[in-house]
């Protein structure tokens, strides 16, 4: 079967644009006259400093990130993030002006607060409570992790309303997953179902997960944030790559902060302030990901940047939901999220209540192709990342209604 009979809905990695794999595959032969691919010249090279500073830039753009901000490129994924954050912030937070003269044996460890919405914030919670809580009566506690609000009894099908968000008094940092990609459920633009940034005074760091929805649509408040990070598979390149926005107050010694007593020692790789002042490039950096990101990030400027994307993306949602909610009434499909505010743009989750080995034999035969569900839940899952077209969209949603036969 060709590339253009496939209509790929993978949660991740995620298609990419062909044009930028065309361009990435001339790249990886032979970078702009060079003799040389892209994956054999120095990382320290003026080409590849070009191509980041160029993707940093881009960013900046795309997003309007503010000047006090740095752009980081980082090796892992997620789930290097949840324990980078932890490692970063609680450094930044002893060394902060109420905490840095205290000695070791008057430093009280703080609350750090998370919102559980799904089966990424879920996991990143787990890991504070390893890193943080104690094992035995002998070990030490360097934080307290706390749940601010969890939606698991709803089945993550919604997200909390404003009383049911239950903030510590004085955290560390608060942790949120803008868009949960196994449940989807999304935060919403501006309603009732947005992040409470008004409940949260501004000396609170606040951090969030964009992995799924990086580069979709607008951040909302990037300036109330202090970290946002995003696994690069899924709105902008291949894995192996996570683009971090820190805000610069947080770049700290976390050596310094070790000294002093009652933090957890950082993996030099994993120190934020040494990341931001070698450029991402303390050691060599997945060079081919990070140059198929700059490659989607000008084509992103290109095409109108963040509000064309926002409007595209919203259109292929409604168009999918609207389908859905149809062939719900005559009991065939479902949604899982029922919070129709609540509901995510990029990954749509829905049960296929009779026939569901079927569907998805059908749905491969007409190239649509990784329509199932995450193990975990089960089901499907149509994710609209960035490269899904519309036409792409229209393909599934005549046999959504073509399958169920309304």
């Amino acid at each position: 079967m060709e590339r253009s009979q496939v209509h790929n809905f993978a949660a991740g990695p995620s298609p990419l644009p062909t044009s930028v794999l065309e361009e990435a595959a001339r790249g990886l032969v032979n970078y702009q006259g060079t003799g040389m691919g892209i994956c054999e010249l120095s990382h320290r090279g003026k080409e590849f400093k070009g191509i980041i500073s160029g993707a940093e830039a881009d960013i900046h753009s795309l997003l309007s990130v503010p000047d006090n901000y740095s752009i980081l490129f980082s090796q892992g994924g997620g789930t290097s993030m949840f324990s980078s954050i932890i490692l970063n912030l609680l450094a930044a937070h002893r060394l902060s002006s109420s905490n840095i003269s205290l000695p070791a044996s008057s430093y009280t460890p703080p609350n750090i607060d998370y919102i559980i919405t799904g089966s990424w914030s879920s996991k990143a919670y787990s890991e504070a409570v390893r890193l943080c809580s104690p094992s035995s009566t002998s070990s030490p506690t360097y934080a307290i992790p706390h749940i601010a609000a969890n939606t698991k009894p709803t089945g993550y099908t919604t997200l909390p309303s404003k009383e049911e968000y239950k903030f510590s008094s004085n955290p560390a940092y608060i942790y949120y997953c803008e868009n949960e990609t196994i449940n989807g459920v999304q935060y919403s633009l501006s309603d009732e179902f947005s992040f409470p940034f008004d409940m949260i005074p501004s000396h609170i760091p606040i951090v969030a997960d964009y992995s799924s929805s990086f580069l979709s649509r607008p951040i909302p408040h990037l300036n109330k944030h202090a970290v946002i990070f995003a696994g690069a598979q899924k709105n902008l390149g291949p894995a192996g790559v996570t683009v971090l926005i820190v805000r610069n107050d947080l770049l700290v010694d976390t050596s310094l902060a070790y000294s002093k007593g009652g933090v957890i020692p950082t993996p030099i790789g994993m120190e934020w302030k040494i990341m931001a002042e070698n450029g991402s490039l303390y050691n060599t950096p997945p060079v081919f990901a990070i140059y198929v990101c700059a490659l989607v990030l000008k084509e992103l400027v290109r095409n109108g940047g963040m509000e064309k994307m926002k409007e595209i993306n919203e259109e292929k949602a409604k168009r999918v939901y609207q389908v859905l909610d149809k062939v719900e009434t005559i009991e065939k499909m479902k949604g899982v999220v029922r919070e129709k505010k609540a509901r995510s743009w990029m990954n749509v989750t829905f049960e296929i209540i009779e026939r569901e080995e079927d569907f998805f034999k059908g749905a491969e035969e007409r190239g649509l192709r990784q329509l199932k569900g995450h193990r975990s839940v089960g089901g499907g899952r149509a994710s609209l990342y960035n490269a899904v077209g519309l036409e792409s969209v229209d393909k599934l949603c005549e046999w959504i209604l073509e399958f169920s036969r309304v």
